[in-house]
């Protein structure tokens, strides 16, 4: 299969929460992650291109979790196979080089 996407992915084998830090409530968990964006499971829908602040935690490269913070813009969405949840395809605009850095890292060999 061709891969057209600007950076890989890796799916999430594992639930990884993912927070709204403006609100402190839980928004959903990937399901795919890269460099540049992650696909989200939601448990609501999400407004076309809206902004926001969001936190989750990764284990780094020495075992240990640390918490990501990544600016991000919904692009697009749409209704996931459960009633009630959407996936979210979303474009990390803002992130410190710390926290790309750990998500390189847990990108590792995308074979895993």
């Amino acid at each position: 299969m061709n891969e057209h996407r600007r950076s890989p992915r890796k799916a999430a084998f594992v639930t990884i929460p993912v927070t709204n830090k403006m609100t402190g409530q839980t928004m959903g968990r990937i399901g795919n992650l890269s460099a540049d964006g992650m696909l989200m499971v939601c448990d609501q829908k999400v407004a076309d291109g809206a902004l926001f602040q969001f936190g989750f935690e990764l284990t780094n490269g020495r075992g240990q979790p640390q918490t990501i913070e990544v600016g991000a813009q919904e692009m697009w969405e749409e209704p996931a196979n459960v009633p009630g949840q959407y996936w979210a395809g979303f474009h990390f605009i803002d992130i410190s080089d710390r926290d790309l850095e750990a998500i390189e890292s847990w990108l590792g060999d995308l074979e895993d």
